[in-house]
């Protein structure tokens, strides 16, 4: 699913042993999906939660186990992004991850990281593939991912959810707000008092925007919320698409500036954005006043991913970026600043006449 991380990299990232423990308490349950004790783990990735690959030489099976950071997500969340993904697959909307049933018929267990924290595991079937390449031309890449995207907000616009669906909500309060559930972006790494006044201006423009737009029914919705090339995987001809676990209710147009996390500042990023909307309105309508608000949520994504850095710094993109993705998110909100006041300056030279 993803690129496997060196072994003992993880361990010092994690600390104390940590996935070490993980990989005993994972390989004590693996029977209940059928596994053998031939079975071998593999370390696939280490981000907001830590993920094995599974290959049994007995069986021939071959599973990835994702094991949850605790506190995150309930059992209940757990539970409703695996309902979405069946009903995503059931109804052939996109080519995605098949969660694996145990034994007994149930998706979710339970170990313990040997701290008395109980960690959630849930399995999926491993999917062959690799990551696209940033340093290929994407647009052909991202093209398809619009349209994967507009079929996911079809979906989501008139899927019946099942009782008791509940998924995590994305909006201004929860990333950049009072409430962020990836920690507070005024914490970022290397953030100096100059930045912190820039970011504070820029979140207050965002909130404004963000009001103005709404979150209607027709703009807010379950969405993917992370399809970042990480949680993109080629195989031939086809872009499959894996890692829901952030899913949840946000704006439909924030998929877009998911999918170019931690490339904000790239200068093809303009290329990705018309591809993306030419795939996108291969499928659904998409007006060029919905298109206009994009870099909205670009900025409001590069902001969370600064705050999401600072509160992780255990993961290789935390450890890789540090203070520099700070310095560059504060000079992305420079430039989005000055691009508002010019704007806002023309208008108010409209409104004067001037281009009558």
């Amino acid at each position: 699913m993803q690129s496997t991380q060196d072994r003992s990299w993880g361990a010092a990232m994690h600390g104390e042993d940590v996935i070490d423990r993980l990989e005993q308490g994972l390989r004590a349950i693996i029977v209940r999906w059928g596994l053998s004790a031939e079975t071998r783990l593999t370390l696939l990735a280490i981000s907001e939660n830590v993920t094995f690959r599974a290959e049994d030489p007995q069986t021939g099976r071959d599973i990835v186990f994702r094991v949850h950071r605790p506190g995150y997500h309930s059992l209940s969340e757990i539970a409703s992004e695996l309902a979405w993904l069946a009903a995503l697959r059931k109804d052939s909307v996109i080519d995605t991850l098949t969660p694996v049933l145990q034994t007994d018929g149930g998706l979710i267990a339970d170990i313990d990281d040997d701290e008395g924290t109980p960690r959630h595991v849930v399995a999926f079937k491993f999917l062959p593939g690799r990551e696209p390449d940033e340093g290929t031309d994407l647009t052909a890449w991202f093209r398809e991912l619009g349209a994967i995207n507009a079929r996911l907000h079809a979906h989501s616009r008139f899927w019946t959810r099942p009782r008791g669906f509940v998924r995590k909500t994305w909006n201004f309060d929860t990333t950049l707000g009072d409430n962020p559930y990836w920690g507070d972006w005024r914490d970022a790494l290397g953030l100096t008092p100059d930045g912190r006044q820039v970011l504070e201006e820029t979140a207050r423009l965002l909130r404004q925007h963000l009001d103005a737009y709404g979150e209607t029914a027709a703009t807010f919705g379950l969405i993917h919320a992370d399809l970042r090339l990480t949680n993109l995987l080629i195989d031939a001809d086809r872009l499959q698409v894996i890692d829901f676990d952030d899913c949840g209710f946000g704006w439909y147009l924030y998929d877009f500036a998911a999918a170019i996390s931690f490339l904000e500042h790239e200068p093809f990023v303009p290329d990705l954005l018309d591809a993306w909307v030419a795939g996108y309105r291969s499928v659904a309508p998409l007006t060029d006043e919905e298109v206009a608000i994009i870099p909205v949520f670009i900025m409001l994504r590069r902001i969370l991913l600064t705050a999401w850095i600072a509160s992780h710094p255990e993961t290789p993109t935390a450890q890789q970026l540090g203070k520099e993705y700070t310095h560059g998110t504060v000079a992305l909100a420079r430039a989005f600043l000055a691009e508002h006041d010019e704007a806002m300056a023309g208008e108010a030279a409209e409104d004067r006449g001037f281009f009558s």
